[in-house]
């Protein structure tokens, strides 16, 4: 029998149980569900499936008492590595699965593991192995619609800031890059510029303007990962001798560490905004072919979101990610943001915070 979850609360949780979630999209959907792993650690041990990337964000958290990695696309590909997992998961005996990711792999790998109850999304890929099926909200944070998984009903109140916990092996790799970089805390404040994104049209194209127009009034780290190193070097030239790059220096434990340091951080609709929303750090979020009301804004305060007006440009949003290549060619949604109107609103925030 399927439970279609309503807004009535329950107490079927007064017992601790073991629960397991499923998550093996990106970086920063990993992080919007740790709302949903704390609520759950209240009512028991919570074990995390999740992709080896993303395995790292979770390290100390109090409400994880194990980190599953599922590397689906290579050493755990194919059906062998399917069952390989489902062998794994069956000797815990959850009580509950949370299908915060909801491929149809992912629902098949539940119901494999002899998971007795399945709850998703009744919007998913994957929703014929669930039976507890959730409405999904359009117009809520993707925070709290993961919340509500476990917890239909959310109070006016309740906190959807992501957390995450660097531990001292983080903190000493942020005190060295500092300390080797001069920056000090009665410095100029310290301004993080993330330039990358996966996904190509998500690359707001004037950080290096943005980093002259910085110059002056701020210190400038660059974040990214190795990969992202020559664009993070280009953004640390045009920011002179106040710029510095982090680009695969440390890990996204690390990078939530350094951010967590920053007077404010920069970036594309992209990992590191979740990143800051989890150390709260004040965040100015450029959208283009997306647009906050998807649901994946910024969470610490004060944050900011930039974008072209839909009704000044009536093809944004265009693509619920960012499609690789702008469909009409203009990309006039990330070209119309002058890096002197983001420097503007860094300043504003900066006087603040």
């Amino acid at each position: 029998m399927t439970e279609y979850l309503t807004d009535k609360p329950s107490n079927r949780h007064a017992v601790s149980m073991s629960s397991l979630v499923i998550q093996t999209s990106f970086l920063g959907d990993t992080v919007l569900t740790t709302p949903l792993i704390a609520e759950l650690a209240r009512r028991g041990p919570v074990d995390v499936v999740t992709t080896p990337a993303s395995a790292g964000l979770l390290r100390n958290h109090p409400g994880v008492r194990s980190v599953i990695p599922y590397d689906k696309r290579r050493a755990d590909r194919g059906l062998i590595g399917f069952l390989r997992m489902v062998k794994r998961l069956r000797a815990f005996r959850y009580d509950s699965a949370y299908l915060a990711q909801g491929s149809v792999r992912s629902g098949a790998l539940a119901l494999a593991a002899g998971i007795r109850r399945r709850a998703g999304f009744a919007t998913s890929a994957g929703k014929c192995f669930y039976n507890v099926k959730v409405e999904y909200f359009e117009d809520l944070h993707h925070a709290a619609r993961l919340l509500r998984l476990a917890s239909p009903v959310l109070e006016p109140a309740t906190d959807l800031r992501p957390r995450l916990y660097p531990g001292i092996p983080e903190r000493g790799a942020v005190d060295r890059l500092l300390a080797f970089h001069d920056v000090h805390d009665d410095g100029p404040p310290l301004v993080a510029l993330a330039p990358a994104s996966v996904w190509a049209t998500k690359k707001w194209p004037y950080y290096a303007e943005l980093a002259r127009e910085l110059a002056g009034r701020a210190r400038i780290v660059v974040l990214g990962s190795a990969d992202d190193a020559p664009l993070a070097d280009e953004v640390r030239m045009a920011g002179g001798d106040a710029a510095f790059s982090a680009a695969g220096a440390l890990t996204l434990l690390g990078s939530a560490e350094l951010i967590r340091r920053c007077h404010l951080l920069v970036t594309n609709d992209s990992a590191p905004q979740h990143l800051a929303s989890a150390v709260n750090t004040p965040t100015i979020a450029i959208f283009g072919p997306t647009v906050p009301e998807f649901g994946f804004g910024p969470l610490a305060e004060p944050s900011a979101t930039m974008g072209v007006s839909p009704q000044v440009l009536a093809c944004r949003p265009c693509d619920r990610h960012g499609p690789r290549r702008c469909p009409l060619r203009h990309w006039k949604c990330m070209r119309d943001i002058t890096a002197r109107d983001v420097a503007a609103r860094v300043f504003d925030i900066l006087s603040v915070a």
